[in-house]
């Protein structure tokens, strides 16, 4: 026999009673079903993202003019450490060099690769004798250097900004084991 609508037993709770085993979607996003469960969940990934994170990321904060324009003096930015997994340093990257420990480190581009010769002649970059195109250095500069020759596992490195004179600027060859990431950008 069917209940009375109006009968306190067919409809023992209204439409949206928040009684205690109701929950609002959004709660039920927030926190999940189980409290519990979402903060051990939550205490677990805090602990991996603490222990993880710095192995991944190094963030570093440009300290100079070496990288003007792209990366502006004491402008913050991440460098990813996980970048060379899978392939070798490309030229144009900009790059982290380690000097002591991992929190002196340079902010560098990567002008030449293993194997390859690098040289300055009026301002210009000559890899094997060929000028580089650096659609980056929009400064002119008097740099002149005779030609080096980089072994396997060497690169050279130098900052954008060479309106600087070279004897104040670093600059030259980095072994790979230096190379710590890349930018992101």
């Amino acid at each position: 026999m069917p209940l009375n609508p109006d009968h306190p037993q067919a409809n023992p709770l209204p439409p949206n009673a928040n009684g205690p085993g109701s929950r609002s979607r959004l709660s039920i996003f927030l926190i999940g079903r189980n409290w519990k469960f979402t903060l051990v969940r939550a205490v677990i990934w805090g602990i991996a993202t603490i222990i993880i994170f710095p192995h991944l990321l190094v963030r570093v904060q440009v300290v100079g003019p070496s990288m003007l324009p792209t990366c502006p003096e004491y402008s913050k930015h991440w460098i990813n450490r996980c970048a060379y997994l899978w392939h070798e340093p490309q030229r144009g990257d900009i790059v982290a060099i380690r000097l002591a420990g991992i929190h002196e480190m340079l902010l560098k581009r990567i002008v030449a690769l293993p194997g390859e010769s690098i040289a300055f002649s009026d301002g210009r970059i000559l890899i094997n004798g060929t000028v580089l195109s650096e659609p980056y250095e929009t400064n002119s500069c008097d740099w002149e250097q005779s030609p080096v020759a980089l072994t396997n596992g060497e690169y050279y490195v130098v900052g954008d900004n060479r309106t600087m004179p070279a004897q104040d600027h670093y600059h030259g060859i980095c072994s790979r084991a230096r190379i710590i990431g890349r930018l992101l950008k």
